[in-house]
């Protein structure tokens, strides 16, 4: 079969034709290409795998550009993924076996349920379905010469026996393992160890940093079928694993379970309007939300790499690999809404991290092998309150709070640093700010990483934030005297405040301002001196949990907005190539504005604290427009397994959370005619516009349940228990609706309820 005909079978069988289908489903419009390539990092990969799946699998190629295709993946689950576990198809003839490590191809198709690919060099078609702990591949051979696989583990062992493979991979030099057990439906003619493009039949197994196995089959062998199941229990778990998801070999209906489950996810909102790259955008951002956390369970066991140990999950999913610096500003708020059991699961996941750690800490980037520490703050307490807040309180909120408080408090601030609090610790306890290092002094505290830096600003406001979390937190649990502690702490930001300035600004240890700092320059590679990834004028925005006092001392409202257009103005100040040597994470600007970095999301959402939600609804609509879009640099920056996408999603739905734990939102402006959300008892929450056109995105008036709704902003409780937010749209501004002092999202204080709707 050549490669035109073969790749023309895959389409048809495999991408579900749509002929027999009057409109598309979700999952039709998810392209998982979006985002492969981008202006200095890599924002996503294209990932086929199931919602929140422990196995999950990519092209392995640096982005969508490259050039070769480095094997066959089998699990690569975790931070960046693992691909140590691989398969390379080859041939062997009597000179021996024509191995490759890089394979030239072509004619690539990728699903969220399925993948294929042709590789051209060995003329072989291959093609993949994934299950939750398990997956078929198919091996499609031309040509005379007798097919082999070619098993590879980096820094691990594998195990031949009969038609089967069994092993593992260890996990970035930790005691965390990947294992694996495979078999073909084909029984091989040989097999034994790889060593020098032949087989040594003598040795069933090996071990070491690239061990290598290898199958040979009968000459004129045309189909190889192989399934597989991973775990990170036990080669005999993989087995089981695999047995339970898949029973056969046929990859076909392994397809079409896969596309059966992300319609089913997909559709828990659904979209309505004129442009299909705005769906393809949506459902594309939606289904990368599902990438992280990842379901460890398998038959109510998991194993933890908090303290390398298996243990029965009692009937609650154990979840893991979440990076929380970003995912709780909008990951998490997204699944309170469409998947709040899986949410109060990872949330007990998260207490039960802190149990099996040493000092009972809420981790701060849990991955497979345990908590990383990467870059700054303890925002786990962030996604704590907003869910109990939101009424997920399913879980030990006495126990998250010590986890938290332990955190904050026993923990050091330092970014990417797991030590106990040290010297700069005790300095921010006793003065409520972390201080810079002033411009030429050599760095002496342990717990700084030599890398990271001390990232003073973004470690103070994060951490006041946080404090703020934790204060509210604290007095739903009656805990008066600490309340008022974290809540008298959390207004610390405005000891970093420079007046003369208007931003916030590096602080010595004598609490002196840092002299001659450039707000778009200062602090080093990232910014790290004093901030991180992000300059100045980012971080200037990142008080999420007071912005009612932000405003004030800017000045008021006509300078706040005044501020906010005018970082869409500053220029970079210098050529895109030195500015992005100097700050590579610093992505999709629009002037100092960097849509490209998470710390930036709610910034677009400010306007309407300010009276002027018009600009709000405006800025939305234009970064939407200019950053994600349905193509290859269709995402602006690292993505971070939905820590980015979840704001898409929630701004073409017309809302975003701009403060996690407050349990509101701050109306935008929708990308679609109408949407449905549907909510977890059967009730639904609709946004419907009127007069809809692509182009009119200025709210005119507003409508919830029936009634007027002049505020540009609503409750949680307005949304779960389900309605229609119904909104008068139209080509040009109405710059006073909601636009009075008492239409303003609230901040800071928790208001009571009763005070919620209007």
């Amino acid at each position: 079969m050549n490669s035109k005909t073969w790749v023309a079978a895959a389409v048809l069988l495999f991408s579900v034709a749509c002929t027999t289908q009057p409109e598309k489903e979700p999952v039709d419009y998810v392209n998982p290409y979006i985002g492969n390539i981008s202006h200095l990092l890599v924002p996503t990969y294209a990932t086929s795998h199931l919602p929140n799946s422990m196995l999950r699998v990519h092209p392995l190629r640096d982005d969508f550009a490259g050039n070769k295709l480095k094997g066959l993946p089998l699990l690569l689950s975790g931070h960046r993924g693992h691909n140590g576990l691989t398969i390379h198809p080859a041939r062997s003839n009597d000179s021996g076996i024509n191995a490759m490590d890089d394979y030239e191809y072509d004619n690539e198709v990728v699903k969220p349920y399925f993948y294929s690919v042709y590789l051209d060099g060995i003329t072989t078609g291959i093609r993949f379905a994934p299950s939750h702990q398990s997956a078929v591949y198919e091996v499609e051979y031309t040509g005379e010469d007798a097919p082999c696989l070619i098993f590879k583990a980096k820094n691990g062992k594998l195990l031949i026996e009969g038609n089967t493979v069994s092993g593992y991979q260890n996990i970035d030099n930790t005691a965390t393992k990947a294992y694996v057990y495979l078999e073909t439906e084909q029984v091989p003619v040989s097999k034994g160890v790889f060593a020098n493009q032949t087989i040594d039949t003598s040795r069933t197994e090996i071990s070491g940093e690239k061990a290598g196995m290898v199958f040979r089959y009968a000459p004129h062998t045309k189909k190889i079928r192989i399934r597989y199941g991973v775990s990170f229990i036990s080669e005999a778990q993989a087995r089981k694993n695999l047995y339970r998801e898949i029973s056969g070999f046929d990859l076909d209906a392994v397809a079409r379970k896969g596309r059966d489950i992300w319609n089913e996810t997909l559709s828990k909102i659904k979209v309505k309007g004129n442009s299909e790259d705005d769906k393809t955008v949506f459902y594309t951002s939606l289904y990368r939300t599902y990438e992280r956390m990842i379901c460890l369970s398998e038959d109510g066991k998991y194993y933890s790499g908090f303290d390398e140990k298996v243990h029965d999950d009692e009937g609650i999913p154990f979840y893991n690999d979440d990076w929380l610096w970003d995912t709780y500003r909008a990951t998490h708020p997204l699944r309170v809404i469409i998947e709040p059991e899986m949410q109060t699961h990872m949330l007990r996941s998260f207490i039960r991290m802190a149990e099996q750690t040493e000092n009972f800490w809420m981790p701060t980037f849990p991955e497979i092998w345990g908590d990383s520490h990467r870059m700054n703050a303890n925002h786990g307490v962030a996604t704590v309150l907003d869910c109990y807040e939101k009424g997920l309180t399913d879980f030990d909120l006495e126990k998250a709070y010590l986890a938290c408080k332990n955190a904050i408090t026993e923990k050091t601030l330092a970014p990417w640093s797991n030590k106990k609090a040290g010297v700069l610790d005790r300095f921010y306890k006793e003065n409520g700010y972390f201080p810079a290092l002033p411009p030429g002094e050599q760095e002496t505290a342990p717990e700084v990483d030599s890398w990271e830096k001390r990232q003073p600003v973004a470690v103070t406001l994060g951490t006041v934030y946080d404090e703020w979390c934790l204060a509210n937190i604290a007095k739903r649990l009656g805990k008066t005297d600490d309340y008022n502690y974290f809540i008298d702490r959390s207004l610390n930001y405005r000891k970093l405040f420079n007046p003369e300035t208007g931003f916030f600004h590096p602080k010595d240890k004598e609490g002196r301002f840092i002299e001659n700092v450039d707000y778009r320059y200062y602090g080093g590679l990232g910014a790290r001196n004093a901030y991180d990834e992000n300059n100045g004028w980012i971080f200037r925005w990142d008080i999420q949990h007071n912005i009612a006092d932000l405003i004030a001392l800017l000045g008021g409202n006509r300078t706040f907005v005044a501020e906010l257009e005018r970082m869409y103005d500053a220029p970079l100040g210098k050529p895109k190539y030195e500015f992005y040597a100097l700050l590579p994470d610093h992505t999709g600007n629009v002037g100092q504005f960097s849509m490209g970095n998470e710390t930036a999301l709610h910034i677009p959402y400010l306007y309407n604290y300010a009276g002027e939600p018009w600009r709000t609804q405006k800025r939305v609509r234009s970064l939407l427009t200019q950053w994600f879009r349905n193509d290859l640099m269709g995402v602006p920056g690292d993505e971070d397994g939905g820590g980015m996408t979840a704001f898409v999603v929630f701004s073409q739905l017309g809302f975003y959370p701009v403060t996690p734990g407050l349990p509101v939102y701050v109306i935008g402006s929708p990308t679609f005619e109408e949407t449905e959300i549907r909510l977890a008892d059967g009730k639904t929450f609709r946004v419907v516009c009127r007069n809809y056109a692509p182009e009119n995105k200025y709210i005119q008036s507003a409508r919830l349940n029936g009634n007027e709704w002049n505020q540009s902003w609503f409750t949680h409780d307005d949304l779960i228990k389900g309605g229609t937010l119904e909104l008068m749209m139209g080509k040009y501004p109405n710059k006073a609706w909601a636009s009075t002092p008492d239409a303003v999202p609230p901040s800071f204080e928790m208001p009571d309820k009763k005070t919620f709707s209007k």
